[in-house]
């Protein structure tokens, strides 16, 4: 019988917790990964919303930034909500000087795009690549893509308002990401789409 994958979820900060109940009520083993030990024995990663400064600090701290990158390098399938899409753009936009990522995905990203916590809202959204019918968004001093490489597929945008347009879940090959918290919702689509990607991989 073949091995399921076993899902890890990054649980230095942040909301991993919410993360883990997800991906179990899609059938889907996990591990937190804390340290180098953890990480060897996940096929893939989930990096969870939080504070995305603290995050960085403690991946530093506890020796993970490096082994993260290597194995985000070499294939591992990884996605990253609100903080976890900043941890893995390539570039942040309003971020700390000293703020590091695990990158891997080709895009642009804006640090509080949406302003702070007292700013945080829902947003009905328009996102195919999930599923049929709209998906409940919500976001919590949320990031959004400010430009983003050629291979990276578009999922969600905001639909109206302001932010009209602007990209909140992106894929690229095994790497997902959102800027909302698809975690804290009970929609269950988001996590069922990972899942099956890494199951292809």
């Amino acid at each position: 019988m073949k091995r399921l994958p076993i899902i890890g979820v990054l649980a230095l900060q942040g909301d991993f917790r919410e993360h883990e109940i997800a991906l179990r009520e899609c059938g889907a083993p996990t591990r937190r990964v804390r340290d180098q030990a953890d990480l060897a024995e996940v096929d893939a990663l989930v990096i969870p919303g939080g504070e995305s400064t603290t995050m960085s600090k403690l991946a530093v701290a506890f020796g993970m930034l490096e082994p993260i990158r290597e194995r985000l390098r070499a294939g591992m399938p990884a996605y990253g909500s609100c903080a976890g899409m900043i941890m893995l753009a390539n570039e942040v936009l309003d971020g700390r000087s000293d703020q590091e990522t695990f990158g891997g995905l080709d895009i642009v990203v804006r640090r509080n795009a949406f302003g702070r916590q007292v700013d945080s809202f829902e947003a009905d959204l328009d996102a195919p690549a999930f599923g049929p019918g709209a998906m409940l968004g919500v976001f919590i001093r949320a990031p959004w893509v400010e430009a983003k490489g050629p291979a990276v597929e578009v999922l969600a945008a905001i639909p109206s308002g302001p932010a009209a347009g602007r990209i909140v879940a992106v894929r690229e090959v095994g790497l997902l990401a959102t800027s909302f918290h698809p975690e804290i919702t009970g929609d269950r689509r988001v996590h069922e789409y990972f899942v099956k990607m890494v199951q292809e991989a």
